[in-house]
């Protein structure tokens, strides 16, 4: 069974999505639900509400939550190595790359961001260009900049 419930941030209303086990899937604001999911609180998505908005109101700077994001074992590889870089900090594509053991995979990397299925909680948000531009985002530049700007301002 596939849940949903929807949380409000200061992005807009996100909507998570979830099985049993597992947060599967964020979605940012203007999304609609999908459609093959129940509309229900589960003990798992009140958890992940609430620890995204203690993140968006500054108190949060990790996550606690059991992620299943469906991808290739690469786009996976890259999506754990996002996860290493700490809150209020940023990477380039190529640093991400050459952590993964490919230096000149930074357009790989940047498909592979581009493909998160989990925003925020795997903080894609926090992969900038080489020169420290913000380049490309899921949510649009402007969410990136706010996510960027939030953890700026509220270092924990």
């Amino acid at each position: 069974m596939k849940y949903t419930s929807s949380c409000p941030s200061p992005l807009g209303t996100l909507w998570i999505l979830a099985n049993e086990t597992f947060i599967t899937a964020i979605q940012f604001p203007g999304d609609p639900p999908p459609a093959d999911c129940v509309l229900q609180e589960t003990p798992l998505l009140l958890r992940a509400k609430e620890q995204l908005t203690e993140y968006f109101y500054g108190n949060r700077s990790t996550f606690d939550l059991p992620l299943d994001p469906k991808g290739t074992s690469y786009q996976k590889t890259v999506w754990d190595a996002l996860q290493t870089i700490p809150y209020g900090e940023t990477r380039s594509y190529g640093e991400i790359a050459k952590q993964i053991g490919n230096s000149k995979a930074a357009r790989a990397v940047g498909l592979a961001n581009h493909n998160n299925p989990i925003p925020i909680l795997i903080p894609c948000h926090r992969v900038i260009g080489a020169n420290g531009s913000l380049i490309g985002y899921g949510g649009g530049l402007e969410l990136k900049k706010m996510l960027l700007e939030l953890e700026q301002h509220t270092k924990i």
